[in-house]
C-alpha cells in the first residue's frame, strides 16, 4: 500500500545501470544488491565492513562474471568519507544511474539520557551523508536525462516513535526531501522513491539499544528480502513511496486519517512508560 504518487514517473532505466548501493554488507542493503545484479552493468558496494562487501562481491561475480562490482570501504555516519567517495568515483570517472540511499541507523532511549556523539553520527549517516551523495548524483543523471534516486526511509518517517526523537526526526526529513526532490525532478527523467517499512528483521534493533527487553511481534516484521523485493519492484515502476507489509500498509494508512492530537497522545503516554523503563536501568 502506498500514497498516490506526486508526479507520476515513468520506469527506471535499470538495465546496463551504474547503481551505487550504500549499507550493502547486510540485510535490505544486501538483498537488493542481489536484485539488480542480474540487470545492471556496474554495482559499487558501499558499507564499513570489507570483509562482507568483499564476500557478496564475490558471490555477485560468480552468478554473473559480465557483472562489474567496486567494493567501496566507508563510514557514511562521518561526512568526510562521503565526500570522499564521490571524490574517489569522480577520479575514475563512475558516472552513477542509480543511486541507492540505504545505509541508515536508529538510537533509541530518552534524547536526555542518549550520548551526544551517537546522536551526531546517526544524523550524519542518514540525512547530512545521504544528501551529499544525492547532490554529487543528481547533476550527471539531469544531464543524462535518466536515472534514480532509491532512498530506503522508514514508517517513522510518516509518524512518531516513542524514545526515538532524533531517528523520527531524521526520517521526516528523508520524507520530506525525497517527496521535494521528486518534485524538483519532474520532467528531467530522474525519479525518486522513497521506501517507509515498519520492523524488518535486521540489525537495526540491535544496534540501535532496544533496553526494553521487548521483540516485534512476528506478523508486523517483514524479511529484508521482502522489504528489498517491495523497493526495487517499487522504484522500477516509478513510485513516489512504498510501505512493505501488508500490516504496516493497513497501520500507516490509519495513522494517515488520524488526528495529530491523537497521535500526540498515545505516543506520550508510550514514552511516560519507557521513560520509567530507561530511568530503571540506566539511572
Amino acid at each position: 500500500m502506498s500514497r498516490p504518487p506526486i508526479a507520476r514517473a515513468s520506469s527506471v532505466a535499470i538495465d546496463g545501470a551504474t547503481v551505487l548501493l550504500t549499507g550493502a554488507s547486510s540485510g535490505i542493503g544486501l538483498e537488493l544488491a542481489k536484485l539488480f545484479a542480474p540487470r545492471v552493468a556496474r554495482l559499487v558496494l558501499v558499507a564499513r565492513r570489507k570483509e562482507r562487501l568483499e564476500a557478496l562481491a564475490k558471490e555477485l561475480r560468480a552468478a554473473r562474471p559480465s557483472l562489474e562490482v567496486d567494493v567501496e570501504v566507508a563510514d557514511l555516519g562521518v561526512v568526510d568519507e562521503a565526500i570522499a567517495l564521490v571524490a574517489r568515483l569522480a577520479e575514475r570517472g563512475v558516472e552513477v544511474d542509480v543511486l541507492v540511499n540505504n545505509a541508515g541507523v536508529g538510537v533509541m532511549g530518552m534524547l536526555d539520557k542518549a550520548d551526544p556523539a551517537r546522536i551526531r553520527a546517526m544524523i550524519d549517516l542518514n540525512v547530512t551523508s545521504l544528501v551529499a551523495l544525492t547532490q554529487a548524483c543528481v547533476p550527471g543523471m539531469v544531464a543524462r536525462a535518466k536515472g534514480g534516486i532509491l532512498n530506503i526511509s522508514s514508517g517513522a518517517g510518516l509518524t512518531l516513535m516513542p524514545a526515538f526523537a532524533a531517528y523520527v526526526g531524521t526520517k521526516h526529513f528523508v520524507t520530506g526531501f525525497s517527496d521535494a526532490l521528486r518534485c524538483d525532478l519532474s520532467g528531467t527523467g530522474v525519479t525518486v522513491t522513497q521506501v517507509c517499512p515498519g520492523p524488518v528483521a535486521t540489525e537495526f534493533e540491535e544496534t540501535a539499544g532496544n533496553f526494553t527487553g521487548m521483540k516485534v511481534p512476528a506478523f508486523v516484521e517483514i524479511s529484508a528480502k521482502s522489504c528489498a523485493k517491495s523497493a526495487f519492484s517499487a522504484f522500477a515502476r516509478g513510485r513516489a513511496m512504498v510501505v512493505p507489509g501488508f500490516v504496516m500498509g493497513i497501520v500507516m494508512a490509519f495513522v494517515a486519517v488520524t488526528p495529530r492530537w491523537l497521535v500526540l497522545a498515545y505516543t506520550a503516554i508510550a514514552a511516560r512508560m519507557l521513560r520509567k523503563k530507561e530511568n530503571a536501568l540506566r539511572p
